[in-house]
């Protein structure tokens, strides 16, 4: 039998997904089972699997000490030199990145050690504020950014961070994201908004523009012309919603693909383009963050602005071309 008992940080979460997190590497069959047996009780109580953990809460998960040594191991950290971070703002409860174009923000089948998330939580291990022992949170992200979008990614130190985070992001109140993207063409409105419910495959993962009707869902994205040539134009994006793929979804739909996007752009005219700039990366950037109105622990939050500048490759890009812009006007 094991007991532990539940800090603030470990509270308001539901107890089987702490158990998850403590035998970190027992199968899912496994814990279902011990809730099933009863074998997990709370401050002398059997509870149900959707019981939320409260500060001082006691907990006693029924299982052998073998079965504890064999499932409640460390996860390997990755070893990485900080420096490889960008880090444009960083405090007790959150840590803001300008995550460079190449990087999974988690985990996929394809790519397990490589990713964001394992670089944090690497960083926030060697100074001492990750624990790594099972209980504790595990610094995580609570929005995503595509492998090939740089720009601003906001990663929660704490729990209750990041329970209030998600919220606003599902719910998209008081905070704002905003982007720039280099489109082929120039859309017919240079100020915008497009409104079209996004569907997404869930084999192959393409996502495309469909209706309420076949269960697609709500997505609008406003979007401004800051600089265009004869080929090209350079979009302000503001997201009002936050479906996967919208941007590159949405300013394909309206006529303009983003540059150098491989599953929804202009093919042709993305081959001409790495010829010409050497560029195969879809050439969007998340560049500002911004908070509204914070209440509670995060309140110093409020009104807070995160903003990291576009890669260097891409800015050469836009010198070559003549499109201006500056950061302090958008």
């Amino acid at each position: 039998m094991k007991e532990i008992r539940v800090t603030k940080e470990n509270e308001n979460q539901r107890i089987d997904k702490f158990v998850k997190k403590y035998l970190n590497l027992a199968p899912l069959s496994f814990i279902y089972k011990v809730f099933r047996k009863k074998d997990v009780k709370v401050n002398e109580h059997w509870v149900k699997e959707n019981y939320i953990l409260k500060n001082n809460d006691v907990i006693k998960i029924y299982v052998t000490d073998e079965q504890i040594n064999e499932f409640n191991k460390p996860r390997d950290i990755t070893k990485i030199d900080n420096a490889d971070l960008d880090i444009v703002y960083e405090d007790k409860n959150i840590l803001v990145l300008n995550k460079p174009k190449g990087i999974l923000v988690v985990s996929d089948e394809n790519e397990s050690k490589l990713t964001l998330t394992n670089l944090v939580q690497s960083y926030l291990f060697n100074k001492g504020e990750f624990k790594n022992n099972g209980t504790t949170y595990r610094p995580s992200p609570v929005h995503r950014l595509d492998r090939n979008t740089s720009g601003i990614c906001l990663f929660a130190k704490n729990l209750m961070t990041s329970q209030v985070l998600l919220d606003l992001f599902k719910d998209h109140d008081e905070i704002d994201k905003f982007y720039l993207a280099l489109v082929v063409g120039t859309p017919a409105k240079l100020k915008g908004l497009i409104d079209a419910p996004l569907l997404k495959n869930g084999t192959n993962k393409i996502v495309r523009v469909s209706s309420y009707k076949e269960g697609a869902k709500e997505a609008k994205t406003e979007y401004e012309v800051i600089a265009k040539n004869s080929d090209v134009s350079l979009l302000k994006v503001h997201l009002l919603t936050g479906r996967t793929h919208q941007i590159r979804v949405h300013l394909a739909y309206n006529g303009t693909p983003i540059v150098g996007d491989a599953k929804y752009g202009d093919f042709a005219f993305n081959r001409d383009f790495d010829k010409g700039f050497n560029y195969r990366n879809q050439f969007l950037h998340s560049y500002k963050f911004t908070f509204a109105k914070m209440t509670g622990e995060l309140s110093y939050l409020s009104g807070k602005e995160f903003i990291a500048d576009l890669p260097k490759k891409e800015r050469e890009i836009l010198d070559l071309i003549n499109l201006k812009y500056s950061l302090d006007s958008l």
